[in-house]
């Protein structure tokens, strides 16, 4: 919603929705901590990758990273996710080759894609969890889910868009808020995609690699070619902003909702030129154009962030 960032004064005509919502949060959150309500924890740690507000902040990249970064320590992981977007007839879900986003969601099908590793869905991440540490990770990353108190968690990670941060710095639906900038206080990391940094927030950049097929066929287009782009993810500039900067002429530009499919009316506007998306659009590409790329970007990340981690997974103490 627009309107978050641009600091629209209509919005305050919904505070008394937004104190209601601080209100329920802010008690349930308190009900976890005094152990009135029980959060289940996992027989492996649990390292949550979330965020402080609604849309996408870029935690799929930084996922995919923690993944391969965690193998190259011996680690054996896994993920969970909720599957935003999915619809599957029972849960929870355990992706497979065959898996469509159409059933568990863009993000998860991206990064089992990505990583190969065991990707579970479900609504209910405890349930996720136990089925993921019973396939034989030994650390689960949670895919979001920085509120959902119910599952304990070992270590804690928040994405920062680095452009957009925290809007007008209200609590929903008056702003983009899930909990106040406090939350960021309590946890292990704030990762900030894309700069630039506040004091004590890690940078996060995103390296574009090279173009792949989602329908072309023959010679990928280079630099300097006119091509049209489209995004359906958090924040959509960013993806245009990075095609343009690696030289390619953008005659037009679809931005779409975070997880939103494109349309048959909007793409028949995009036929008479190559067309590139993102990794997340080509996982749930619907088909209607045969010169179609994506371009895959991979994390970045400083190693005093490595040594943070490192520090915090010697730390834990599961199963001993």
């Amino acid at each position: 919603m627009q309107a978050w960032y641009r600091g629209a004064r209509w919005l305050w005509l919904l505070w008394p929705l937004s104190l209601l919502f601080g209100l329920i949060s802010g008690l349930r959150r308190r009900l976890f901590r005094l152990g009135l309500k029980r959060a289940w924890r996992a027989p492996v740690p649990v390292i949550v990758v979330g965020n402080l507000t609604v849309g996408g902040n870029g935690k799929t990249p930084l996922v995919v990273w923690l993944v391969d970064w965690l193998r190259r320590q011996g680690y054996t992981p896994g993920v969970i996710s909720r599957g935003y977007g999915g619809h599957s007839e029972h849960y929870p879900l355990v992706l497979n080759e065959t898996t469509s986003a159409t059933e568990a969601g863009d993000e998860p099908v991206l990064i089992y894609r990505r990583t190969g590793c065991p990707v579970v869905v479900g609504p209910k991440r405890a349930e996720a969890a136990a089925r993921l540490a019973s396939l034989g990770a030994d650390i689960i990353i949670s895919d979001d889910g920085l509120q959902h108190y119910a599952l304990a968690r070992d270590i804690e990670l928040v994405v920062v868009d680095g452009k957009r941060r925290f809007g007008n710095g209200r609590l929903l639906p008056m702003g983009p808020l899930r909990e106040r900038q406090w939350r960021l206080d309590s946890v292990a990391a704030v990762i900030n995609n894309g700069g630039p940094c506040a004091p004590g927030e890690y940078l996060m950049t995103l390296a574009p690699g090279v173009l792949r097929p989602v329908s072309g066929e023959g010679e990928a287009p280079v630099p300097g070619s006119r091509v049209h782009a489209l995004a359906g993810i958090g924040h959509p500039p960013r993806f245009f902003s990075t095609l343009t900067e690696q030289g390619f002429i953008l005659e037009r530009q679809l931005a779409l909702g975070d997880h939103q499919a494109v349309t048959p009316a909007q793409l028949a506007e995009l036929t008479d030129a190559p067309l590139l998306v993102t990794e997340k659009d080509a996982v749930k590409w619907p088909g209607g154009h045969n010169d179609c790329w994506y371009l895959p970007v991979d994390a970045r990340l400083p190693t005093e962030f490595e040594h943070l981690l490192l520090s915090r997974l010697k730390e834990l103490n599961h199963g001993d």
